[in-house]
């Protein structure tokens, strides 16, 4: 059966999956069955750390390109944030991965952040500044360039507050323009 596995994966999917179910233990291909399921745990890894990067590039982007925020980039961090917990929910034993994670998926995302925006590298801070938990909190955004701001204490102690911060009324003085 091996020879299915390299000329259509699907097809020894789906006869792999049927020995199984038919307890015909010593028709499945093992070796292969044991790679397909090593592999498995690395995919879902590495989807958590993908969805890290692209989520620490925009809240980066959030913060030192305030005047190019847009709807997309709060999508795209919406949706990282979502994959990265559904990714967990799905395999409670991945809780710690993103903190292992962190600060290698944030130096990936500096340097993408660099090339992207055309700033610096040196610009960005050499450490994530950010705790994971506020990475992955609904209802943080960074503050343009100059620390952050959690957005739920925000909303609710100061509404004007929070309503200025969201409608880009509210502008500190970003070292890249001194």
């Amino acid at each position: 059966m091996s020879g299915n596995y390299t000329a259509d994966f699907n097809l020894w999917i789906e006869q792999t999956a049927q020995l199984l179910r038919s307890h015909r233990w010593q028709e499945v291909d093992v070796e292969y069955l044991i790679e397909e399921v090593e592999c498995l745990g690395k995919s879902e890894r590495r989807g958590i750390a993908s969805q890290l990067i692209r989520l620490l590039l925009h809240l980066l982007k959030w913060q030192y390109q305030s005047q190019r925020r847009s709807d997309s980039w709060l999508d795209s961090i919406t949706d990282s944030r979502t994959q990265i917990d559904l990714a967990i929910l799905d395999s409670l034993s991945l809780k710690s991965y993103p903190t292992e994670q962190l600060e290698e998926s944030y130096q990936r995302a500096r340097r993408q952040a660099a090339k992207q925006t055309g700033i610096l590298v040196s610009v960005f801070a050499e450490k994530c500044p950010y705790s994971l938990e506020l990475v992955l909190d609904e209802d943080w955004l960074p503050l343009v360039n100059c620390g952050y701001l959690d957005f739920s204490k925000a909303k609710k102690n100061n509404p004007s507050l929070y309503q200025k911060i969201f409608m880009q009324e509210f502008f500190c003085i970003s070292p890249l323009h001194q």
